[in-house]
């Protein structure tokens, strides 16, 4: 069987186009949030995976739910999931749609791992150093994650930025083992 992400490629990219043309990329961002939670909820999934139910009445819970905060679009963007049987895919179509919106908007998104709680000045001088580096926007994430004793990881797509006591011990490690 096909990978989730890609089955969801096509979908993600034709919802994408569809938003880019008519200036309304926020409105889809919202639109598939709200398809994903719905999707999502345990009800609701039970029904997707149950074979009683036909994809007319699937297609009748999901708009029903949603409501008018799909537009006619959304709906129809919803008729085609259930025609396929693409539901389950919602989550990875909304993850893809994201992406390509970051980078149509050039907007890096940097996940930034901390041993303790770090301020808003902290992750605004990060955020302005790495903006400075990529020459883009940067969107963070921030965690706290205690197993890194001391000091930030940062990743930004597939580069990592490990300035962590975790990270010098594993590599002193590594280096004593050779």
């Amino acid at each position: 069987m096909a990978e989730t992400i890609t089955i969801a490629r096509p979908y993600a990219e034709a919802a994408f186009r569809l938003a880019r043309e008519n200036a309304a990329l926020d409105q889809w961002s919202g639109m598939l949030r709200l398809l994903d939670l719905v999707v999502q909820d345990e009800r609701v999934a039970r029904c997707v995976g149950d074979p009683n139910v036909s994809g007319r009445e699937l297609e009748g819970l999901i708009l029903g739910i949603c409501g008018e905060q799909l537009d006619g679009a959304g709906r129809n963007f919803v008729q085609v999931l259930v025609h396929n049987d693409r539901l389950t895919a919602v989550p990875a179509v909304r993850a893809l749609f994201e992406q390509m919106r970051l980078e149509h908007e050039g907007v890096l998104e940097a996940k930034i791992h901390s041993a303790f709680a770090i301020d808003d000045a902290q992750v605004n001088q990060i955020v302005s150093k790495l903006e400075t580096k990529y020459q883009r926007k940067v969107r963070a994430e921030v965690s706290v994650d205690p197993q890194l004793i001391g000091g930030v990881k940062i990743v930004v797509g597939d580069k990592v930025f490990d300035a962590t006591v975790r990270g010098k011990l594993d590599a002193m490690s590594a280096a004593l083992t050779r």
